[in-house]
Order: structure tokens, then C-alpha cells, then sequence
């Protein structure tokens, strides 16, 4: 799993498939392999650690010794977080200026937990210029609030009872486990992709609503009632842009078994591959579902703001847009945020004069030097010109295909200071320093020289399932 967030070898439990035949799904049970000592916390607050004992164990190393090229160049480097860090100096210079840089008394105190309507209708505005709706979007459907692990968190726990699931394709940014878990005790159901290209799959790990069918109905068939439909567009961690064919099929295919879709589309702006042509799920004519259909974005990836914390919601269902917007009350933004992003967003000049096109340039060139280094190395990858990672095969570096040998090469990695999201490993293709690809060499030819050492046989396991 992509955990977007640099995070150790997560061990979902998955149910046995049947060995006589391929497992096209499965069900997460992220507590499968819990344990805990600490006596003093609820069954709950339990669990809660222990998510973050183990999961966050390679994000919490690598900030306690962080590279630095002056300051520390011999700490971790980064190669496994989400994070564009490529437009610090456009993005400074713009959050400076003094229009950014106002304190009156209505920001200083408690807001509408939707946010701000001045916010809310320039979010409106914005979704709607790059979003291309085909009718302008409206204020009263937008809320507000920190970030998109919040949206997670806040629509499984308003949408689902304790113990049912969401759809999601895999491979998926892994941190979704427990975005949706840690609230509303909301698991995964998984539709695993293949990374095969067949007669019927014209790209590796196509997504399609035949795959949707059956995926649901195995899943029904082990009494794990099925909520809502995730989608990620541009998709975490492969790149892929869905066709507004395919998201037509897919909301059609949600509709007809009454399922909420939950669009993410934080990577919108950070399609940098000309020859791809973006559309979003709000600029189709019209939704098959508008009431199940919920839409999310935020600066953290387009805008490079990861640690400024702004995530909206648009979604034409009032009941889900006030449930959400109580739980605001707890991952609200700050007045001041709030008029910075505002200002923000109302300025596409600057936008799209200045910040998309260098943006884009500089993504590009990134993508291009990891890339290239991937390919000097002779190591396959997937990646479709969106986004800001590169999904790796390092299954020849492992003596055999199981979870187990994958966590002990995300273990050297990590002890050569080199962070790699876990496990199948992600490249974060942005700022990536030069020192970071040697490293990862130097560390696949150990793991090469090993594996010719002991040389067992090697077994296969389907592509695409999520570790």
C-alpha cells in the first residue's frame, strides 16, 4: 500500500481466498495483528496507539533525523511522502503579500463550522472555474476544514455504521486504512487489480466495472454489508485519470447498488503530462447520484501546502454536508487560514500566470530524473504523467514473494537512511536529491548481492493486492 505519508509496513488481516481460484477482492481487518501493553487506555484509545506504534514508525524515524544538504546530510531522505516541496519560493513570495495579512475581529472568533461563507463561496467559484461544472457550483454545498485525512475520517464516520466498508481499487494511498478506522471502525473492502495488460485490460491495473461487480457481490457474500465506492482521480499512487466514460460507468454502477461515491480529487492541478486531459468528476453534464456523491479537494498537493491544512467537501446532500460540518467543530481552520486561502484562490492570475505552469515544469523535470534513474537501474514502474509518484516492482530484490521479505527490504531501506513508502514500494517522484537515488542504489545492489547468495525459488502472488 502507498501510505502517502511515509509510513512502516502495514499488515492488514485479509481473509484466505479460495486456492482454486483467483481472489478478485478482499476485506480489511486493519487490527488483525494488534497488540498492545498499555493498560491505562480504552479498548479504543488501545488500538489508536497502537496504529500509530506501528504504521508510523518509518515517518516518526525519519523526523527524528531528517536530511538536510548543509545541516544534516547524512539523515533519512524522504522518498516515500507525498509532498511537493518544488514551488517554495512562488508560494512564499505570494503568502507574504499584504493582502494575505489582515486581522479583523470576525476571524478571531468562532465561524460558522462550514467555514466562513466569504471562503466557501470562493471555494465554490474556484471548483467551478477548474473543475469546469457545467453549471456554477454553490457556497451552501461546500464545507470547510483541515485537510483531507478529516474528510476521510468525517464522511466514513457519517456514512457507515461500525463494522461496514467501502469499496476501494487497489493499489490505494494506504493512509485511507486509517483515515476510515480510527473514527468510525469503517474497514476497506478491496478490489484488486492486476498489473497485467490483457486482451480485456488495456493498461496495468485497469479498473473496471465488471471488477466493481464481482468484487461487490464476494464481498456481500461474506456478510460484510458494502456503504460506498472510493475513488482517487488522478489515482494514488499510479498516476491513472479516469476517463469521464469510465466515472460515468462507475457512478452509474454505485447508483444501481445505492452506494455513496467518495471522490478524491486532491491531485487535480498536478496532471503535468500534456497528452493526458483531465476531467473532473463535477464536470459531467450531470450525476447519476448527486445525493450519494461526494467530492474532495485541497491545497496540500496542487498547492504544495501539505502543513497549512485546508481540505473542502462539495457534495449536494445537506444532511451529509451538516454531519460533516458538526464534526468541523474538531477539524476547523483557523480565521486567518481561512482568509489566506480565500485570497489564494480568488487570484487565478497568479494561478495560472505564474503558479501552474511553473509548477507543472518543474513536476515534469522531477519525474523525468527519477524516471530515468529507475530505468538506468532496469527496474520496472507505473506511472502516467499525474501526481507525484512512481509505482516500483522490487520484487527481484526479494528472496521470495511474501509480506514478510517485503518489510525486511522496507527495513534496509530505511536503515541505509532512505524512507520508501511501504510496502511495493511508491517513489515520491518531487524533489528528490541527488544523494536519495544513490542511496537507493547502493541499497537494491546490497539487496541484489544477497538475494544471488541464497537464491531460494521464487513464488508468485497476484499484482495489485494491497500490503
Amino acid at each position: 500500500m502507498d501510505s502517502g505519508s511515509g509510513e512502516g509496513p502495514q499488515r492488514e488481516g485479509l481473509r484466505k481466498p479460495d486456492p482454486k481460484l483467483p481472489k478478485l477482492y478482499g476485506v480489511g481487518d486493519p487490527t488483525a495483528a494488534f497488540f498492545s501493553d498499555s493498560s491505562c487506555l480504552s479498548s479504543r484509545g488501545r488500538v489508536i496507539k497502537w496504529f500509530w506504534d506501528s504504521a508510523e514508525e518509518g515517518y516518526r524515524t525519519y523526523h527524528m533525523d531528517e536530511y538536510e544538504e548543509d545541516r544534516n546530510p547524512g539523515g533519512i531522505i524522504n522518498l516515500g511522502t507525498s509532498e511537493n516541496k518544488l514551488c517554495f519560493d512562488l508560494l512564499s513570495r505570494r503568502l507574504t503579500q499584504d493582502d494575505m495579512l489582515r486581522v479583523e475581529p470576525s476571524l478571531l472568533q468562532y465561524p460558522d463550522w462550514r467555514g466562513h461563507l466569504f471562503l466557501r463561496e470562493e471555494v465554490a467559484k474556484f471548483l467551478s472555474f477548474y473543475c469546469k461544472s457545467p453549471e456554477p457550483l454553490k457556497p451552501e454545498n461546500v464545507v470547510v476544514l483541515n485537510g483531507c485525512a478529516s474528510l476521510f475520517s468525517s464522511l466514513a464516520t457519517v456514512l457507515c455504521e461500525t463494522g461496514e466498508a467501502l469499496l476501494i481499487p487497489t493499489p490505494y494511498y494506504g493512509a485511507i486504512t486509517q483515515h476510515v478506522y480510527l473514527y468510525g471502525s469503517v474497514r476497506l473492502a478491496y478490489v484488486y487489480l492486476d498489473s497485467e495488460v490483457t486482451e480485456l485490460d488495456t493498461r496495468p491495473f485497469q479498473l473496471t466495472v465488471e471488477k466493481l461487480e464481482m468484487a461487490l457481490h464476494g464481498i456481500n457474500s461474506e456478510g460484510v454489508k458494502v456503504k460506498g465506492l472510493i475513488l482517487i482521480n488522478p489515482q494514488n499512487p499510479l498516476g491513472d485519470v479516469y476517463s469521464p466514460e469510465e466515472l460515468w460507468e462507475f457512478l452509474g454502477f454505485a447508483m444501481r447498488h445505492k452506494l455513496h461515491v467518495i471522490v478524491d480529487e486532491v491531485y487535480m492541478l498536478s496532471v503535468f503530462e500534456e497528452s493526458l486531459e483531465y476531467r473532473s468528476v463535477l464536470s459531467l453534464e450531470r450525476l447519476p447520484d448527486p445525493q450519494r456523491t461526494h467530492v474532495m479537494w485541497a491545497t496540500s498537493k496542487d498547492f504544495g501546502m501539505s502543513g497549512l491544512r485546508f481540505g473542502t467537501l462539495y457534495t449536494e446532500n445537506q444532511h451529509v454536508a451538516t454531519a460533516v460540518a458538526s464534526l468541523c467543530r474538531y477539524h476547523g481552520l483557523s480565521g486567518l487560514v481561512q482568509h489566506q486561502m480565500a485570497q489564494l484562490l480568488q487570484d487565478h492570475d497568479w494561478i495560472n500566470d505564474v503558479y501552474l505552469p511553473e509548477n507543472h515544469a518543474r513536476l515534469k523535470a522531477a519525474h523525468t530524473y527519477v524516471s530515468e534513474e529507475l530505468r538506468a537501474i532496469g527496474l520496472p514502474f507505473v506511472s502516467r504523467g499525474a501526481g507525484f509518484f512512481i509505482w516500483v516492482d522490487l520484487r527481484k530484490y526479494l528472496r521470495k514473494s511474501t509480506f514478510e521479505e517485503e518489510a525486511l527490504l522496507w527495513r534496509k531501506f530505511l536503515d541505509n537512511k532512505v524512507l520508501l513508502s511501504s510496502a511495493a514500494s511508491v517513489l515520491m517522484a518531487p524533489h528528490v536529491p541527488f544523494p536519495g537515488m544513490q542511496r537507493f542504489r547502493q541499497v537494491l545492489e546490497a539487496q541484489s548481492q544477497e538475494a544471488e547468495d541464497t537464491s531460494p525459488q521464487q513464488t508468485q502472488e497476484p499484482s495489485g493486492q494491497p500490503r
